[in-house]
């Protein structure tokens, strides 16, 4: 019996080992990335004040990061398989840094080039990161490793809005830019040192096609719990998009200076750290994962219309600043924390060895909606000269999704439900014997 105790102890650290350094290296890498798809939206007022732009051209930029990431999304399943997910990672923050760089010109070319380059870089660093971790993660740790990991884009968040102001008071939004790209290409080659540990499983013979478009968005779409996630990943995208390029804006249409209005942003962004933890932790051991999401959506519902009720003056012609923060804690706390527990759904739904690719299918619809929160945000913020109809506008498809979910099967609380008696649960979550369990449980 000692013996027994000892391998499985022995095994479990063999596990534990290569899943801290990929979650270790997987953290970072998002983080770089959330910080680089941030910034526009923090130093965007500057910007609009050097070029005497519309605050709607905030949206029309983030809809076209959204356009180039949902293409990205789709289509990065081949190369993730072929190059290997740590590879991808240092090309998705090379891209990312070029973007960066392409928006310092200041142009209206450059911030184009910016947003595609940036974003459909930054697209696909989630992928990436579910793959790797999906294949070194034990089941049974699986929701808190995605949701631990994910943590990352929050920390990104509170990064940007903290050092934004900052670097762009003391070297000028492009420094600020310049800046943020150069610590994005250090994060690419920070990363090389492992490429050889995590990218063995790569398959050097896969080849793109034009068709991976079709067989990703088929992959979730013929699968009614993937395509229940894809549908939530649009609602919470979406809101999650709006909230991220339109807040620090908001905050100075109402009064606020820039440093206040982003030091407000980190404080509330800060919120989603915890949550996603803690959200991960709820769907894994006391409440299915569905419910757990559906309480996101109806709670990132009331916050955003809550947020609407404040820019359009009720209940009081101006609300103090305790007030819109607790506001924004509240959309933070929702549609800033649904990450990880979506992700690590995904991936347990996922048949083995595609889990990067079925999780870009899954955000692809996110994408989706992030091209269209923004985009149509900044037309009703044209149309009607306030922030009250688009924040009310947002909360309806979290509402549709908070009600469906409700109204969804039950699902299995824990991983260890959907594996097969004979594995083991330090095994990783893309074993291809649970495969069948997978797509047969939600």
């Amino acid at each position: 019996m000692s013996l027994e105790k000892s391998a499985e102890k022995a095994a479990s650290r063999k596990t534990l080992s290569p899943m801290l350094v990929a979650l270790a290296a997987m953290f970072g890498q998002q983080t770089f990335a959330s910080v680089g798809k941030t910034l526009p939206a923090i130093v965007a007022p500057l910007v609009l004040a050097e070029l005497g732009a519309d605050a709607a051209w905030v949206g029309i930029y983030f809809g076209l990061a959204a356009a180039a990431s949902l293409i990205a999304q789709m289509g990065c399943g081949s190369f993730i398989i072929r190059h290997g997910a740590l590879r991808m990672s240092q090309v998705a923050l090379v891209l990312l840094g070029g973007g960066m760089a392409a928006a310092a010109e200041g142009g209206l070319l450059g911030f184009g080039a910016s947003a595609v380059i940036g974003g459909g870089g930054a697209a696909i660093s989630t992928p990436t990161s579910s793959q790797l971790l999906g294949r070194v993660s034990p089941p049974r740790l699986a929701p808190l490793v995605f949701s631990i990991k994910q943590t990352a884009v929050p920390a990104g968040l509170l990064l940007a809005g903290f050092l934004g102001p900052a670097m762009a008071a003391a070297w000028g939004w492009r420094g600020a830019m310049l800046a943020t790209g150069a610590a994005c290409l250090a994060g690419a080659v920070v990363l090389q040192p492992l490429r050889a540990r995590f990218d063995d499983d790569r398959v050097a013979s896969r080849r793109f096609r034009l068709s991976d478009f079709r067989a990703t968005i088929a992959s979730v779409v013929t699968t009614s719990d993937l395509r229940n996630l894809s549908f939530a990943c649009f609602a919470f995208n979406g809101i999650q998009s709006v909230f991220t390029a339109y807040f620090v804006t908001y905050l100075v249409a109402l009064g606020y200076d820039l440093a206040a209005a982003g030091s407000l942003f980190s404080i509330v962004v800060a919120l989603a750290v915890p949550c996603r933890v803690l959200w991960g932790w709820l769907g894994s051991f006391h409440i299915a994962p569905r419910l757990v999401m559906a309480g996101l959506a109806l709670g990132m519902a009331v916050g955003v219309v809550a947020m609407g009720a404040a820019a359009t003056g009720a209940f009081g012609a101006a609300w103090p600043i305790l007030a819109i923060g607790l506001v924004g804690a509240i959309v933070s706390a929702t549609a800033v924390s649904w990450h990880g527990i979506l992700l690590s759904e995904t991936a347990r739904l996922a048949p083995a060895g595609r889990v990067g690719a079925v999780t870009g299918g899954v955000l692809s619809f996110g994408q989706v909606g992030a091209l269209c929160g923004p985009f149509v945000f900044s037309l009703l913020l044209y149309t009607t000269g306030g922030y009250g109809a688009g924040w009310a506008v947002c909360a309806i498809p979290a509402l549709w999704v908070g009600i469906t979910l409700l109204r969804g099967r039950r699902a299995p609380v824990s991983y260890q439900a959907v594996q097969p008696p004979s594995a083991s649960n330090d095994e990783p979550v893309t074993r291809a014997a649970a495969g069948e369990a997978r797509n047969t449980t939600a």
